[in-house]
């Protein structure tokens, strides 16, 4: 067989012109090689550059770091796992909380929350806030719109006291069998009862289908844009008392300035903000009491 390499003689024997030549085709072959590896050092620094402002943008951006937690990285992480995140929320407080207890399920949530995935939850700081809302009001019956995994359902129900009940609406029904089983863990199942549909439907049904005369307490944690209109309709339908406490989530991340405008410019309501903390986050955020004057 013959070797392919150019023997040193046979390179010898080339006219000066013919090495020449052969000179200039090696030397554009070695410069397109070198081309072409410059070109994908270029870029994989420019990928490299991309992630790092990525990155920084996240931990400065709270806009940025929802979209991270919500789309890109939930959306991966539920392909690569073929599970929800919220069902692994649930799976992590079965394996590591107390059955019958609701503080070691919040504690748990918050956790898992602030340590591996973040979620939607009220969190720990806000959830004082909720707490001390719920305590002061002392309600008989409560109304929660968007039970989400039941955090805050949880929440609100350890504190209620003998005979009360706390009513949650959830419109997705795969949050809804999460958080169904989250209130049978912790142990609250008998003073909760969800209700499963959207709010702009199950508000005018309270009085005669769910026996609701007026309610003491709401919580508003679902779509923000749903905040005015949900509130305007509970106003209608005769469910507000004077007294009644409405207690906002989120109003300034991701935020409801039509909800605040409305509540904070209406003869009605009384307006106390509280700031904090956007749940498992640095970034600003508040929470809206509105009394309900009659």
């Amino acid at each position: 067989m013959k070797s392919k390499k150019l023997d040193f003689s046979v390179l010898m024997m080339l006219t000066s012109p013919e090495r020449k030549c052969l000179r200039s085709d090696f030397a554009r072959k070695a410069f397109k090689m070198l081309e072409s590896s410059s070109v994908l050092l270029f870029i994989v620094f420019l990928l490299l550059f991309i992630l790092l402002l990525f990155v920084v943008l996240i931990r400065r951006n709270a806009t940025a770091a929802l979209l991270w937690n919500e789309i890109i990285r939930e959306k991966i992480t539920n392909l690569i796992m073929n599970q929800s995140k919220e069902q692994r929320i649930l799976n992590f407080v079965l394996q590591n909380a107390v059955r019958g207890d609701p503080c070691s399920v919040l504690d748990a949530i918050d956790k898992y929350c602030s340590q591996k995935e973040w979620a939607m939850n009220v969190g720990s700081e806000k959830g004082v806030i909720l707490d001390k809302t719920v305590e002061e009001v002392s309600p008989s019956v409560a109304l929660e719109l968007g039970t989400y995994c039941g955090y805050s359902g949880v929440r609100i129900a350890r504190l209620l006291k003998a005979g009360a009940r706390l009513l949650t609406v959830e419109f997705n029904p795969q949050f809804a069998a999460i958080a169904k089983q989250m209130f049978e863990f912790a142990g609250v199942q008998d003073k909760v009862r969800l209700l499963e549909g959207p709010s702009e439907e199950i508000i005018p049904q309270l009085k005669k289908k769910y026996e609701v005369d007026t309610l003491d307490f709401v919580f508003l944690d679902h779509w923000k844009d749903r905040y005015t209109p949900d509130t305007i309709r509970l106003q209608e339908c005769n469910l507000l008392r004077k007294g009644s406490v409405l207690l906002a989530d989120n109003v300034i991340i991701p935020g409801a300035p039509e909800f605040l405008n409305y509540i904070r410019n209406n003869s009605h309501f009384q307006c106390t903000n509280y700031p904090s903390h956007l749940e498992y986050m640095k970034a600003d955020d508040a929470m809206e009491k509105a009394v309900f004057l009659g």
